[in-house]
């Protein structure tokens, strides 16, 4: 059995310069997904890269839900400023690492899927804004 090599950084890089570490949130993120929408997976859907098959489909607009409540839940008030650094500041940017990972064979996608299925599925400014901040000049 052969092996292949994945340069993670140069996939990442072209897929619009964004960090390597974006692909293990995304790869994360994604299995918590499909865990979400479909329930707990046996461990054989899997593949050794941990991509959902295809029985465990998300849309695009599923998985941008899922990844704001993934980088919320691990990243607290920091998973704006986390995904910022990374170079993620909107869905486009899911979107963009995930056709990256799709045309390097190291994801699927159905005939139904599209890059814009993740264009502005929401505002990262609304979506990580802090829900107990008060707005400037507020007392109270």
């Amino acid at each position: 059995m052969t092996q292949v090599q994945i340069d993670i950084a140069k996939l990442m890089e072209e897929a619009g310069g964004y960090a390597p570490q974006s692909f293990q949130f995304i790869r994360d993120g994604l299995a918590r997904t499909a865990e979400t929408v479909h329930g707990q997976a046996a461990e054989s859907s899997y593949t050794e890269l941990g991509i959902i098959d295809e029985a465990r489909h998300v849309s695009g607009h599923e998985l941008c839900i899922g990844l704001k409540d993934f980088a919320i839940d691990r990243y607290g008030l920091m998973a704006m400023t986390v995904l910022g650094k990374w170079g993620i500041s909107e869905t486009r940017d899911f979107g963009n690492i995930i056709f990256a990972l799709v045309n390097a064979d190291l994801m699927r996608a159905t005939e139904d899927d599209d890059i814009t299925d993740f264009d502005a599925v929401y505002d990262f400014d609304e979506a990580f804004a802090d829900p107990d901040a008060t707005p400037m000049g507020s007392c109270g």
